[in-house]
């Protein structure tokens, strides 16, 4: 009896596995099967002795209120997952610009890139250099928020106000994890697949608490993982985890200038590099519950909106409970 049991789980676990390897489209390097949700531009960047092509989406109101948001993606996205954020924000009255990043999403993947925040930065200056954008509210999220942050100090003058969503970087990682040089990122990533996606996904981002429609997000990972150009991808990918882990921005909050912003899923536990820390260390890492009250008293003039019960992506998970509060801030004059 028990062995036909066993027998059927593992039947089962084989036509899961299946089923999903045919729902997970293998993606090219720079996803030219995936459609975003508005129209994909791209501006030619110079840089570093290379030719990259930086792709963006930039929506205009019918109604404009002649205020601009630019939207920064987190390391695991690119500018797709603000659908619903930049479809409010059009309507009411703000124009959206929203670029991936060099390295992610249907931008360059470099085959040799030195990356730091301050490159994407002034990357992301030239976009709007290029749009004739002068002034902008900044919303970062997760990873975007570490370069909003570095955005915000490099361009005063442009940053009118400045946005965190479930910033990772509210902790100095390298003091909290041993170092690991880029091979052993790159070795890691390699090693990706869906399961490990998912699972990484659904413990840091979600607590434990998955919906269907977060498959998407996994599936445009884990299509990459099928793809011949997949160890490029990787090899970005590695380079920016060796960017987040060696550029910190904690130390600079106190030098942020603008009115801030900080929406905060406090049942989010991110923390790049855990795995690697002491397990008495691990116990300390990611609770923003208590970063966002830490933040707060680090950024001089910012608020705090904590969303409780909620995980690592509040525009995902909890768009309503996000949206209103992001709302009145954008609205405020100050």
């Amino acid at each position: 009896m028990q062995t036909k049991i066993l027998f059927l789980l593992l039947w089962l676990g084989t036509l899961l596995i299946q089923a999903q390897s045919s729902t997970t489209e293998n993606l090219d390097i720079n996803l030219s099967t995936v459609k975003y949700p508005f129209d994909v531009h791209f501006m030619n960047l110079r840089v570093q002795d290379q030719e990259l092509k930086m792709a963006y989406m930039d929506i205009k109101p019918e109604t404009p209120n002649r205020k601009t948001v630019v939207l920064l993606h987190g390391k695991n996205f690119n500018g797709a997952y603000w659908e619903t954020t930049i479809k409010e924000l059009v309507k009411n009255g703000f124009r959206v610009i929203v670029p991936d990043q060099i390295g992610f999403g249907k931008s360059t993947k470099p085959r040799h890139f030195q990356y730091s925040f301050q490159q994407l930065a002034r990357n992301t200056k030239t976009l709007l250099d290029s749009l004739g954008v002068n002034q902008t509210v900044v919303l970062g999220h997760s990873m975007g928020g570490m370069l909003a942050t570095r955005f915000a100090l490099m361009f005063p003058e442009t940053t009118e106000k400045l946005i965190l969503e479930n910033p990772i970087g509210l902790e100095d990682y390298k003091q909290m994890v041993p170092y690991q040089p880029v091979d052993w990122w790159y070795k890691n990533e390699l090693a990706q697949n869906y399961d490990k996606i998912k699972q990484y996904q659904l413990v840091f981002y979600y607590d434990n608490h998955w919906k269907p429609e977060y498959d998407k997000w996994v599936n445009l990972l884990a299509g990459w993982t099928l793809n011949p150009d997949y160890p490029l991808i990787a090899w970005n990918a590695a380079l920016t985890f060796d960017m987040i882990f060696t550029q910190p921005v904690v130390q600079d909050f106190p030098l942020v200038k603008c009115p801030t912003l900080l929406i905060i899923g406090t049942r989010d536990r991110t923390a790049l590099g855990k795995a690697l820390a002491k397990p008495e260390v691990q116990k300390t890492m990611g609770l923003y519950n208590e970063l966002g009250k830490k933040t707060q008293q680090k950024i001089p003039n910012a608020q705090l909106v904590e969303l409780d019960n909620v995980g690592h992506l509040p525009h995902i998970e909890a768009f309503d409970r996000f949206v209103h509060p992001l709302l009145d801030f954008l609205k405020k004059t100050e």
